[in-house]
Order: structure tokens, then sequence, then C-alpha cells
């Protein structure tokens, strides 16, 4: 093969590889290839609209809670602006403050649901659910007989020094330990655990 030959042969091979650009090349826009604008296909509905909040960044969301009772006694109470991390103690340490009814005789109903205190509104509410507006059912245990019973004023019995309702007296009461219940299950968080210790305090209080 003659020197003219293997030129012709080596340009031959090097024309059928791609050509390579060097990192730091720049092309020319203007001798870009004219193209169509590219556009993208309609959907068949439309977008639902993110609906605005009236929420600052930051600030934890609130809404409007309706504690009703449509048997006795009739009860409808509505909450402005509570928090979800409301706790459901709270909302029946309210009603008992507005109605006179002993917390341990209240039960709030959530879709027709008992719900247990150590509960919050955020607990109640699904994923994206967050709304403006909750409503729970009041349950009395007892009816009207517990409203009549709070009514009614009862004058204090002289007991040596003190009266009945002070120092060991107070323990042979169940509001004491409804109460006692209702903040154990508020901390704990947990309806059962609190139930439990309530009992241990109790039992080792009666031996």
């Amino acid at each position: 093969m003659t020197e003219l030959s293997f030129a012709k042969t080596f340009l031959t091979t090097l024309d059928s590889r791609p050509t390579k650009v060097t990192a730091d090349h720049v092309e020319d826009p203007k001798s870009y290839p004219g193209r169509g604008a590219y556009i993208l296909p309609k959907f068949p509905r439309p977008m639902n609209k993110r609906q605005k909040t009236s929420t600052l960044p930051g600030s934890e969301p609130s809404l409007s809670v309706l504690l009703k009772s449509a048997r006795n006694p009739p009860l409808e109470i509505t909450l402005t602006s509570q928090a979800l991390s409301t706790s459901i103690l709270s909302l029946k340490e309210f009603v008992s403050a507005q109605s006179s009814i002993p917390v341990s005789k209240i039960r709030l109903l959530y879709n027709k649901k008992p719900v247990p205190d150590s509960k919050i509104l955020k607990d109640l509410l699904g994923d994206g659910d967050v709304g403006t507006k909750m409503e729970f059912g009041i349950m009395v245990m007892g009816g009207v007989a517990v409203l009549k019973k709070a009514d009614e004023e009862v004058e204090p019995k002289v007991v040596g020094e003190g009266v009945i309702g002070a120092g060991a007296e107070v323990l042979k009461t169940e509001e004491f330990w409804g109460d006692l219940k209702g903040f154990l299950v508020q901390r704990l968080k947990d309806e059962s655990e609190g139930e439990r210790v309530v009992g241990v305090f109790r039992k080792a209080l009666q031996s």
C-alpha cells in the first residue's frame, strides 16, 4: 500500500466517526435550525383552584366547634377560634362550666361515636380534611336528674372544725376521682392508663 492510498483510507475512516466538540465550544444561535413551538395538550377537565386560607404562615389554623344536645337537657354551645390542639377534655370542662353538669357525667360524640378525653381536634380530622367547623353531640349520663342535682343548693354540714367537702371527706366523693381521672388522661394522653392509675390510687387509699 502506497502512502497516498493509506492517507485516503485513514481520512475516510475519520469521516465515518462522529465529530467531537470541546467543552468550551460555543455555537452561534443564528445558525440554529428553525423549529416550531411545542404546545402541551389541554387537560380533559380544568384543575381545581387552590383554596386560599386566611391563616398566616407558621400559625396554627383554628375552627369553630358546635356542641349540641337534642335530648334532655337541651344544650347548644358554640366555641369560636379553637386550635387543633384543643383536647376533648377541655371541651367537656367548658360544657360543665356553662351548664353546671359534672365533667364525669358528660360524653362527647363525633359522627355519633364516643370520643375519649385524650383525643384532640386534630386527631379526629383526616389528612386534608381541615375545615372551618366541627360539630359534637353531647350525651349527659343521667339526663335531667344530673342537671337538677347540680342546681340544688345544699347547706354544708359542720364536721369538727371543717365542713363536708374538705380534707378526707373530699376523697370519698366521686367528683374528686372524676376530676383526678380527667387530669391524668389529659397529661398521659391515654384514657386506659389514666383509669388504671386512678384505680391504683383509690385501692391504696382504701387499704
